[in-house]
């Protein structure tokens, strides 16, 4: 199976590296990486067609004005040649083996996506831990939110089964990829796979570092549950109208956090 490796890039040209090197250094061959260039303001475009060269499992596209991670990430599907997908920030790596252990879940036909456990890194992509809220999760539960990040990266997923939702949110500034996973479990089997895949860098150039990046992540996580509640046919929440809660996310999180829910989760 081709295996599409999707890359948003925007002025990251330095961390990418780390990323490149982890990409080159796969395991699992038979793979395309297709980066779109978000109109970068530095010099990181140029220095993405030095470093590629003439590799022609790369191509690299440009946005002619910035348009945001939603759009582009939506365009790097439709550019997509692979049966299966999946995205890698260009400030993160993946592990040796991250697409060769994704692309054996699909022997099972009934999978249509698969995410791993992270490694959380630091600046210099050095480990710190294992990221702890990432694990199987129950299947059509309609409650379910991924509100503690349970699934996430590296996260991927059959191109037919993308086809059938309505897609990645192009106006989406952040949790474009929340959206995502939504979606793709609300239709299908999403398979854990309980090994760290990716390793994923914090640094002071993330994407929820200032005030006004947290006013805007608040405001899209709201709209994709609020989108996830519609298609459900939800009118309430632990009843309460889905209409009056100002702060979804937030809401959520408390009614599924509490203690006994910790307990149980600990014990499950």
């Amino acid at each position: 199976m081709l295996f599409s490796l999707l890359i948003a890039h925007y002025n990251n040209f330095t961390l990418f590296k780390d990323c490149y090197q982890s990409i080159i250094n796969q395991s699992y061959g038979n793979f395309e990486v297709i980066i779109l260039d978000d109109c970068s303001t530095d010099e990181s475009y140029e220095n993405l067609q030095n470093l590629i060269g003439n590799d022609n499992r790369f191509t690299i596209y440009r946005n002619p004005e910035n348009k945001g991670v939603g759009y582009t990430k939506k365009k790097l599907v439709d550019f997509a040649n692979g049966q299966i997908c999946g995205f890698v920030d260009p400030d993160d790596a993946l592990t040796h083996h991250a697409i060769k252990k994704s692309i054996d879940c699909y022997f099972t036909k009934e999978v249509i996506a698969t995410y791993s456990k992270i490694n959380i890194c630091d600046e210099n992509l050095n480990f710190k831990k294992i990221f702890p809220n990432t694990y199987k999760v129950k299947k059509a539960n309609p409650l379910f939110f991924n509100i503690q990040f349970e699934i996430s990266h590296f996260f991927t997923f059959r191109k037919s089964a993308y086809e059938k939702i309505t897609g990645i949110n192009p106006d989406l500034k952040i949790a474009e990829d929340m959206d995502l996973y939504l979606q793709l479990y609300e239709i299908g089997e999403i398979q854990f796979i309980p090994e760290a895949l990716y390793f994923y860098r914090i640094h002071d150039n993330g994407l929820s570092h200032t005030q006004e990046k947290s006013k805007i992540k608040e405001d899209n996580w709201h709209q994709v549950i609020l989108s996830a509640t519609k298609r459900r046919n939800l009118n309430t929440l632990y009843g309460k109208k889905i209409d009056d809660i100002p702060n979804l996310p937030k809401f959520i999180y408390e009614k599924q956090n509490t203690f006994f829910n910790r307990v149980i989760k600990k014990l499950s």
